[in-house]
C-alpha cells in the first residue's frame, strides 16, 4: 500500500506491505453540518455559557483579540470575518481592536506572515506580534507561575482568545486559555508553567488533574479572558467545528468533539511507526515537529523504531533547544538536565531524549545530516529508504503503524 505523508509544502510517499500494516490512523469520519466561516458564524450566534458577543462587548474600549502565530494551523483568516462582523453588530469601532499574534517564545513574524494569517482583516484592524520582553505582571498563580502578560493584551479592556483544539503533549489539549499562557506571556512565566511537564499527569488528552493545564487556566482567570472562539480542523486543516463563548465551557466542547475524531484505539504497539505532523506549517523546524513524535511514542513497542517525517527546513527552530543539544554528550544527559534545571526550549530536547529511552528515531528531513546526528537521531532524506532500513533491522515481519497527522492523532492501546 502506498501512503502519503505531508512534508513541508509537498509530501513523501512510502510503500508499505499490506500484511505488515496494522493500520493508518486517520481521523474518524465526520459529517459536519457546517464548515469554515459558516461554522464560526453559527458558533457566534449560539455561544456556550455566555450571551452573544455583540450583546456583552463594551463600546469605545480597547479590545484585544489573541490568536496563534505562523507555527500553528489555526485559520485566523476564516475566524476573523464573522468575528469582526459580530463586534460591529455590537457597535464596536474596529479602530479600537488590536489583533495580537501570540508568539510565546517563538521568533517574530514577517509582515507577509501576519498578512497571511489575518487575511482581509490585516487591512481593517491593527495587527501586532506579542512581545515577551514587554509584559505587565497581573498576578501569580497558586503554583507560583507569574502571570506576566504582553502589554497590549494586559492593558486591553476586553480580551477575546482564538485557537484550534488539538492534542498537546503536556497541556492535554491546545486551545482555551493556552492563548494567554504561554501565548502572550513572558519567558519567565512560560518557563515556570512548562517545568510542570515532567509530572506524569501532564500528558496528551488529559485535562482533569493535569497540573500544567490547571496552571494555564488559573493564569487565564487572573488575566481575564472575556470570550473565546475555538475550532477543530480536519486533516486538510479546514474548520469542521467551532465553539464560542465561555473560556472553559466552549473549550471543553471543542475537546469533546476532537476526541470523537482523533482519539484512536489501536490493537497493539507496532514495531515501526511512521509519523508526520502533516506538513507545513507544523513541520517548519524540529522544535515544532517534535509534537508528532510525542504522540507516536504511545504507539511504538519498546525497542522499536519511529520514522519521523518532517521538512524542518528552518533547522532546530529555537536557540535554547539548540544549545542543550549541542552541549549534551548523550541523550540521557538531556533527561538529567531537565530534572535538575528546567529551561524553556531545552525541555523539548529532553522530551526527544525521553522517547529515545524506548525507541530509535529515524528523522526524514531537509536538515543537515550531521546536525540530525547531533540530536541523537538518525538522518534520512527519503521516508522509503528509512522504512526499508527499519525492516532490515527489525525483520521483514515487523508490524507498521502509520500516523499521517501525528500531532493531532492520539493512539490508545486497547485494554
Amino acid at each position: 500500500m502506498t501512503l502519503s505523508f505531508g512534508f513541508g509544502a509537498g509530501s513523501q510517499s512510502v510503500s508499505v506491505p499490506e500484511e505488515n500494516l496494522l493500520g493508518v490512523l486517520h481521523m474518524n469520519p465526520a459529517a459536519p453540518e457546517r464548515t469554515g466561516q459558516e461554522a464560526v458564524g453559527y458558533a457566534l450566534e449560539n455561544p456556550i455559557g455566555l450571551a452573544r458577543l455583540s450583546e456583552i462587548v463594551p463600546k469605545s474600549k480597547k479590545i484585544a483579540i489573541v490568536t496563534s502565530d505562523i507555527s500553528r494551523p489555526c485559520p485566523s483568516w476564516d475566524i476573523l470575518p464573522p468575528l469582526l462582523a459580530e463586534l460591529e453588530r455590537g457597535g464596536v469601532d474596529l479602530a479600537d481592536v488590536t489583533l495580537v499574534f501570540g508568539l510565546g517564545s517563538h521568533r517574530h513574524q514577517t509582515e507577509a506572515e501576519m498578512r497571511h494569517l489575518a487575511g482581509p482583516a490585516f487591512d481593517r484592524i491593527r495587527c501586532v506580534d506579542s512581545d515577551c520582553n514587554d509584559c505587565i505582571r497581573m498576578g501569580v498563580t497558586g503554583r507560583g507561575t507569574p502571570v506576566d502578560i504582553t502589554r497590549v493584551v494586559a492593558e486591553a479592556d476586553f480580551r477575546i482568545c482564538l485557537g484550534n483544539v488539538e492534542y498537546h503533549y503536556f497541556a492535554g489539549y491546545s486551545g482555551g486559555a493556552k492563548a494567554i499562557m504561554p501565548g502572550v506571556s513572558s519567558r519567565d512565566a512560560i518557563q515556570a508553567n512548562h517545568q510542570m511537564m515532567v509530572q506524569n499527569e501532564a500528558c496528551a488528552g488529559r485535562l482533569e488533574g493535569n497540573p500544567l493545564r490547571m496552571d494555564i487556566e488559573e493564569a487565564g482567570r487572573i488575566c481575564g479572558i472575556h470570550y473565546i472562539v475555538n475550532v477543530v480542523l480536519d486533516e486538510h486543516k479546514q474548520i469542521i467545528f467551532a465553539a464560542a463563548g465561555d473560556v472553559t465551557a466552549a473549550h471543553r466542547a471543542g475537546c469533546r468533539y476532537l476526541d470523537t475524531l482523533y482519539r484512536k484505539t489501536i490493537p497493539q504497539r507496532a514495531d515501526i511507526v511512521l509519523v508526520s505532523q502533516g506538513g507545513a506549517p507544523k513541520d517548519l523546524n524540529l522544535y515544532q515537529t517534535q509534537k508528532a513524535l510525542d504522540n507516536a511514542k504511545h504507539a511504538v513497542r519498546p525497542g522499536g523504531i519511529i520514522i519521523l517525517i518532517g521538512s524542518c527546513k528552518e533547522g532546530l527552530g529555537e536557540k535554547c533547544f539548540e544549545r542543550w543539544i549541542q552541549e549534551a554528550k548523550c541523550s540521557h544527559d538531556l533527561i538529567d538536565r531537565v530534572q535538575t534545571h528546567f529551561e524553556l526550549g531545552g525541555h523539548k530536547a529532553a522530551a526527544i531524549a525521553m522517547v529515545l529511552e524506548n525507541a530509535r528515531i529515524f528523522l526524514v528531513s531537509e536538515m543537515d545530516p550531521e546536525l540530525v546526528r547531533k540530536c541523537f537521531l538518525e538522518p534520512y532524506s527519503s521516508a522509503q529508504k528509512a522504512l526499508d532500513d527499519a525492516f532490515a533491522i527489525l525483520g521483514n515481519n515487523a508490524t507498521v503503524l502509520a500516523m499521517p497527522y501525528g500531532g493531532s492523532t492520539l493512539p490508545i492501546v486497547e485494554q
